[in-house]
């Protein structure tokens, strides 16, 4: 039995996962700005489920859940920074404040959870960090400069963290989700104010106000979270997990334009030597 410390579980693969997880009997710490969204987990498992609020860019709210998730169940075997949200707009058009608040949470919010969360699976000398990315850091479509961005920063240090916790007993693992049946294009999606239509051909289409995936997405939340511990349970996590039939062909087509590009300039690559 397991104890699960799991960010944004009032929807999406937060929520799925959270419910696979107190189905299979272990414990989890359920988490949301409005903890109203994820007390009936607590009420369906009054034993197993702990409901807090969490807003990932409040330190102070951080340190709490931490607190309260080790005198409830002893300490936290699995942290899953799942908690983010995406921005739509052209790297001119986004605003400087937007940008900030969007790291706050999709970035330095998961690396404060993780250095509260790391004393105790340190000393316990196991733990499992499951940072939730996108394929979109992979990809990196017109229009999501910025949420890339965010997540490529995750994965970078989910990367060097993996090293650095390997040799305690901590495994680490981003993932790399596709596009699956959540909110995340629609109420989870925020947008550039400013719209410069120079923009309109290539971000035009992926705004925020004319996305059209919501609801069409191929992924199943459900499937997600029994793969997450299905991984995890395998003692054999990867560093990054690509999970979604559309994220696996995107990764492979990123993989197959960045081997051409090496090769063809490799002879000006190599040349650089003293």
């Amino acid at each position: 039995m397991s104890t699960w410390l799991i960010t944004g579980t009032s929807t999406g693969f937060g929520r799925a996962l959270a419910e696979a997880v107190l189905e299979r009997g272990d414990d989890a710490v359920v988490t949301a700005r409005d903890v109203s969204t994820v007390e009936d987990l607590a009420k369906a498992y009054p034993e197993k489920a702990l409901a807090l609020a969490l807003d990932v860019t409040d330190q102070t709210q951080i340190e709490r859940v931490v607190r309260e998730a080790e005198a409830r169940f002893g300490g936290v075997d699995v942290l899953v920074n799942n908690a983010g949200y995406g921005y739509r707009g052209a790297v001119e058009e986004a605003d400087d404040e937007d940008v900030r608040r969007l790291f706050a949470t999709n970035f330095f919010g998961p690396v404060t959870l993780i250095q509260k969360v790391l004393p105790g699976m340190r000393e316990r000398r196991r733990g499992a960090i499951v940072n939730v990315s996108s394929i979109g850091a992979r990809i990196t479509l017109p229009g999501s400069a910025h949420y890339s961005a965010s997540k490529a920063a995750l994965e970078g240090m989910s990367g060097s963290l993996r090293r650095e916790v390997e040799p305690l007993g901590i495994t680490v693992m981003a993932v790399e989700p596709g596009n699956f049946r959540t909110d995340f294009a629609g109420r989870s999606l925020t947008g550039a104010k400013t719209v410069i239509a120079d923009y309109e051909p290539t971000v035009g289409p992926r705004r925020k106000g004319t996305d059209q995936s919501h609801g069409t997405q191929p992924g199943d939340p459900k499937k997600l979270a029994q793969a997450l511990i299905t991984v995890l349970e395998s003692g054999r996590a990867p560093q990054l997990l690509v999970l979604g039939s559309d994220a696996v062909q995107n990764f492979e087509g990123v993989l197959e334009s960045q081997r051409a590009d090496l090769d063809a300039w490799r002879s000006v690559g190599t040349s650089t030597d003293l």
